[in-house]
């Protein structure tokens, strides 16, 4: 089940979700454009859970500046394509929400609050974290709260048949988590193996959940 668009025109130039998806792909195209070992920048400037808990680290930057750097960075071309299709399909209308100040600021405390979800559920691990996933999380939790009958264009696969179907976000976002959860559950035990961050997604969504409220421009406006 793939979203690709929703029936939920935005009221304002989504200036911030743009740039930010412009910012990721940058990142991404310097780390394929990087001559050494692609290897080397993830360890320098991803999100380790051990050092993110101790501050003991070999990277040159301090842990909690990975918080950040690491938000940029993605693994291929398909790991960014998967999290800016949902960061624009729900994200224009979380900045529209917010304004473009508050919606930066609260991308940004979902993508923290991501990390230290992974961190804390796998706190030995020296496998470093990268990828907007969490704080597109924290977006799809947000846009859950605010938008759950909004209509989402969404493929349904059926063997080797197609299907485009227009369902609530609330059923494709509460699919989603449902999925994100379960996995996490499963993957317990791996943290030095490499895979999803699924605890990150996890993480990410209730910080959206919880923050959305402190961050609305509109008080009243909560549910769509």
């Amino acid at each position: 089940m793939i979203p690709f668009k929703d029936d939920n025109p935005a009221q304002t130039f989504p200036f911030v979700t743009i740039a930010l998806i412009a910012a990721n792909t940058a990142v991404l195209v310097s780390q394929l454009l990087y001559s050494g070992d692609q290897r080397q920048i993830v360890f320098a400037y991803g999100a380790i859970p051990h050092s993110l808990l101790t501050f003991e680290t070999a990277q040159p930057v301090h842990p909690v500046l990975t918080v950040f750097t690491s938000m940029f960075m993605h693994g291929g071309i398909l790991h960014l394509v998967s999290n800016m299709l949902y960061l624009w399909i729900f994200g224009n209308n979380i900045e529209d929400s917010l304004g473009h100040i508050r919606y930066i600021i609260f991308y940004l405390l979902c993508g923290v609050a991501a990390s230290y979800a992974h961190a804390l559920t796998n706190s030995v691990s020296q496998i470093p974290m990268i990828g907007a996933s969490g704080a597109v999380s924290g977006i799809l939790g947000a846009y859950l709260l605010l938008f759950p009958h909004a209509r989402i264009h969404t493929l349904i696969f059926l063997g080797f048949f197609i299907q485009v179907v227009r369902l609530p976000a609330i059923f494709v976002i509460g699919f989603w988590i449902v999925i994100q959860i379960l996995n996490g559950m499963l993957s317990k035990g791996l943290a030095n193996s490499g895979g999803v961050a699924w605890f990150a997604h996890v993480g990410g969504f209730i910080a959206g959940l919880l923050l959305i409220k402190l961050f609305l421009k509109n008080k009243r406006r909560l549910y769509y």
